[in-house]
């Protein structure tokens, strides 16, 4: 069964989050979103009455959820699963997303995070919230893999923080030499976190 078609809200928040990943939120304007989504750019008024602040938001809510799906997906696909599996499994897609896009681009909640000074307070607990929407269930993951829960979410936190640093010198570097070395040298030390 084909997936059902995006209407053009689903879209301009889903090409918002592209378009801060790639440019941060200062550098992303409305006009350019609605171009992006190919949707017309009066519906940015009437989806988004609350403008580009609301606009942001919602694209930081939307990462945040999508990120956190690719985590259940990640473990679902793992032949052996393990926490190291885990991380690898999630390092290899941001490399592959990096490599494919010429290292342009990075998480759109880092982004946003990273821009916080031009953006709004509800952009930083939009940013806030989207890593916290991460990191839950990669803590759960842990917690079904065998980690104990009182380390879990510091383990997700670690995972996490690991993992947007090497996205950053990924970009800086144009490679994805710091994605891999961060999987391979944070590994051992999430499997042995099992119980």
């Amino acid at each position: 069964m084909a997936a059902p078609e995006r209407g053009p809200r689903e879209r301009m928040v889903i090409s918002a989050a592209q378009l801060i990943r790639r440019d941060g939120v200062t550098a992303t304007g409305m006009r350019d979103v609605a171009v992006h989504a190919e949707a017309p750019r009066g519906s940015l008024q009437h989806y988004f009455p609350g403008g580009k602040e609301q606009l942001v938001n919602e694209a930081l809510e939307w990462a945040g959820g999508h990120a956190a799906r690719r985590v259940e997906r990640h473990l679902a696909e793992l032949d052996e699963p393990s926490p190291s599996a885990l991380f690898t499994a999630m390092v290899r897609r941001w490399a592959d997303d990096c490599e494919r896009d010429g290292f342009t681009s990075g998480c759109p909640v880092a982004a946003a995070a990273v821009d916080c000074s031009a953006g709004t307070d509800s952009h930083q607990a939009a940013a806030a919230a989207a890593f916290a929407h991460w990191t839950g269930p990669l803590a759960a993951a842990l917690t079904g893999l065998g980690v104990p829960a009182r380390r879990s979410k510091a383990l997700a936190t670690l995972m996490v923080s690991a993992l947007e640093g090497a996205l950053l010198i990924a970009r800086a570097e144009r490679d994805a030499r710091a994605l891999t070395t961060v999987a391979k040298e944070l590994g051992p030390l999430l499997d042995e976190a099992v119980a």
